[in-house]
């Protein structure tokens, strides 16, 4: 849906400046002397309690002298001062902690390992260490710095000045200290000693009016911080010998005990050991098993052969027993007759079977069969007497070694208490052994003269020539500089004491009989928020106070009827965050009275204008930037809301554009438009939206949640207003109002300079 108004009469001129300098009306019977422009100006500063800065520069040129003298004497007394003090000279060693120790030199269980890094903490606790009291007072012995005056103060002489400063309690005594306590404060009052950040490096600092002096300070220091480490493991390592040396004598002593313990058990409960660490019992039972184990395996063997060969006789079958034919009495009647059977064999085939030779080789053959088999049953017979002897052992193994088992089973509680004993016998003894191998250790660590420490020095301290304090020319620029500030702060202050004073109104009234007073008193231009700043296009002159100048009568009814809807809008809250401004014709009209409207808000809340309209030049005349980018920009993404929002140059007003020059008006029907406005009212208390004729714009963009205030035409009827105030209600407006007239500009020559009141 689009919105359609009524148009009356012509489209107005296309004006060049934002705000209209309205005609002067002097009052008609007033006589007053006008002062000149620059007096004027001044006397209106003055009157309105204003800073004049060019006042402050003539106090500051008439005092010059209360301003150079003191600045003068805190130069030269600051650098008398830096000149009398004694300079120190300071030297500055470096160590790095970097945890290092000879590989050789480790114990056996840390040399696999990796030694892990150093933390910040434990480079911290070494910075500590550097600044012991134990360290302190090797290095001022080493360097006999209680004898140089110095360090012990007394040893000059104490002035009158510090001793009565030292009774009123300002300072501390020399003479209620030890000689100690006054070197080591010295000491400590010219050592500086800490961390470089992000890493493993101690920076050691020594100051000393001797610069040779601060030098071989700063680097006995770091050799003693290291002879320090080195006396601390080697004083370990003395102490863990000393008291491993005392545990290894009672540990022999324990070992030898427990041992006579296990052999005196062992001797009366006869558990002796035999081979492979076994006690005679159970090797002689594990020996009689393994015998009755082959008495049962010869048994079985025997029996079995004899059961064969019996079968084999039994059922007339040759013997081919290996027992059998491995006998030498068998071997031989096997070979005669094999030596009978070729005879039979050779016989018969000549001699029938009734032969006395054929009957003699049978009766032979015969003969050596029974001879076989008697003497395969005699084997027999012998492998059963076999069978029964392994028997008769394994009864008897079987007898022996349940008797040996049984003597076992009584042994077994025995065997437990000497096993007991025997485990705390190695016990202690490979504790003992232990403790002799870290002794050997910490032995061979004690011996040794360069015990490794936990840092090196990568920077020793050399000799400086230029003094370290007092660094004399910022002393002397600080104090030069705080002395010119203070001086020239007392005057400008006494100068703006003296402007802001109360003064008499006869004091600025001149001799001249005064005029009469007018009727009407300057009224504030609503297009001019702020009138310490000045556009391009605008001329802004305070005129003198005896001449007040007047705005025409109209005006003051017009900007009143825009400051009333100001009012209204500003109790409405969150009911008027959204306001819509349209007309019923094209014009300059429509935005002079948004502005207008938008810069009496902005006075007590936050306020934006959306220029929808984009037919005006007025809104970037006003803005601080007339180039910035605009809605149609932001709507194809080449600008942010950071660089659309401007400021106004007149008041606390912000501008958003609807965009450069010959942009595409189709872009503001983007429903990403109403997100943009939507945002702004999360941000902003009103929203004023320049809507313009409002022909081409979408009626949801204008009317969702908001105000309508419509700027008429002059020649509108009263009754068309009426009827447009309801098709706008209508359309959905939560509220019409409509303005008699609109704000227009004045294109009347400037007759005299006109006042801008705050």
């Amino acid at each position: 849906m689009r919105l359609a108004f009524w148009r009356a009469g012509k489209d107005k001129a296309v004006i060049e400046r934002a705000v209209s300098k309205p005609k002067i009306k002097p009052e008609p019977n007033a006589k007053a002397e006008a002062l000149p422009a620059p007096a004027a100006l001044k006397q209106a500063q003055v009157e309105s309690g204003d800073i004049d800065l060019h006042a402050l520069g003539g106090a500051l040129a008439r005092k010059r002298g209360w301003i150079i003298v003191p600045t003068v004497l805190a130069l030269v007394a600051s650098v008398a001062a830096v000149n009398l003090v004694t300079s120190r000279y300071k030297s500055e060693a470096r160590i790095l902690i970097d945890g290092r120790e000879n590989v050789f030199l480790r114990p056996n269980s840390d040399r696999a390992e990796e030694r892990q890094a150093l933390d910040a903490e434990a480079v911290t606790s070494q910075v500590q260490l550097v600044l012991s009291r134990d360290l302190a007072r090797e290095i001022i012995k080493k360097n006999k710095l209680a004898e140089r005056p110095e360090f012990d103060p007394v040893l000059q002489g104490i002035s009158p000045l510090k001793s009565l400063a030292a009774l009123v309690g300002i300072g501390r005594d020399p003479f209620s200290m030890t000689p100690e306590e006054r070197v080591l404060d010295a000491y400590y009052e010219r050592l500086q000693a800490y961390a470089v950040d992000k890493s493993r490096v101690i920076v050691v600092e020594f100051q000393s009016a001797d610069p040779e002096l601060a030098a071989r300070v700063a680097n006995s220091i770091a050799e003693g911080y290291l002879v320090l480490q080195q006396n601390a493991r080697q004083d370990q390592a003395r102490n863990a010998s000393q008291w491993l040396a005392g545990e290894i004598e009672s540990l022999r002593k324990k070992v030898s005990d427990a041992e006579v313990k296990v052999e005196d058990f062992r001797s009366k409960s006869s558990l002796f050991v035999g081979t492979n660490n076994t006690t005679l019992s159970n090797q002689q039972m594990g020996e009689v098993n393994t015998q009755l184990n082959n008495a049962r395996a010869l048994k079985a063997d025997a029996e079995a052969k004899a059961r064969l060969i019996r079968e084999m006789l039994q059922s007339g079958k040759p013997i081919e027993a290996s027992e059998v034919l491995n006998s030498e009495l068998m071997r031989r009647l096997s070979e005669q007759r094999v030596t009978l059977r070729a005879q039979l064999a050779e016989q018969s085939s000549t001699l029938l079977g009734n032969h006395p030779r054929i009957k003699e080789l049978k009766a032979q053959l015969g003969d050596l069969d029974t001879q076989i088999r008697d003497e395969a049953g005699k084997i027999s017979r012998s492998l059963e007497n076999d069978a029964r002897i392994a028997g008769g052992r394994v009864d008897s193994l079987t007898a022996s070694l349940e008797q040996l088992k049984k003597q076992a089973t009584s042994t077994n509680g025995q065997d437990v208490q000497l096993r007991a004993l025997d485990r705390e016998a190695k016990a202690q003894r490979d504790l003992l052994e232990t403790y002799l191998a870290k002794y050997r250790e910490a032995n061979t660590r004690e011996t040794i003269d360069t015990a490794p420490a936990e840092g090196r020095i990568i920077s020793r301290g050399i000799v400086s020539n230029t003094p370290a304090y007092p660094k004399k020319l910022p002393i002397v620029l600080i104090a030069t500089l705080a002395t010119l500030l203070l001086s020239s702060g007392i005057v400008v202050t006494g100068e703006l004491l003296r402007q802001t004073a109360p003064r008499a109104i006869a004091a600025l009234t001149p001799s001249a009989p005064a005029p009469e007073p007018v009727r009407h008193e300057p009224v504030i231009d609503p297009v001019l928020a702020d009138d310490s700043i000045v556009a391009d296009d605008f001329v802004v002159v305070e005129p003198s106070p005896l001449q007040p100048e007047m705005i025409p009568e109209a005006d003051v009814t017009e900007f009143a009827e825009i400051e009333q809807l100001a009012e209204r809008l500003r109790a409405a809250g969150a009911a008027a965050k959204k306001v819509t401004v349209l007309g019923t014709a094209a014009g300059e009209a429509i935005t002079l009275s948004t502005l207008t409207l938008a810069r009496h808000l902005a006075r007590d809340a936050r306020v934006v204008v959306v220029d929808l309209a984009a037919s005006s030049p007025t809104i970037a005349a006003v803005s601080v930037d007339a180039s910035a980018p605009g809605l149609a920009e932001l709507m194809q993404g080449e600008a942010s809301f950071a660089q659309i929002i401007t400021k106004d140059k007149l008041s606390r007003l912000h501008l958003v554009m609807a965009g450069r020059p010959g942009f595409d008006r189709s872009l503001l029907q983007s429903p990403r438009v109403t997100l943009a406005i939507d945002a702004l009212l999360r941000v902003y208390d009103h929203v004023l939206l320049d809507a313009g004729s409002a022909s081409d714009l979408p009626a949801e963009l204008l009317t969702t949640n908001a105000r309508a205030v419509v700027v008429p035409d002059a020649s509108m009827a009263a009754d068309a207003r009426t009827l447009m105030c309801e098709q706008l209600r209508a359309v959905g407006f939560s509220e019409v109002t409509m303005l008699s007239k609109p704000v227009q500009p004045s294109d009347a020559p400037e007759a005299a300079p006109r006042v801008v009141a705050a």
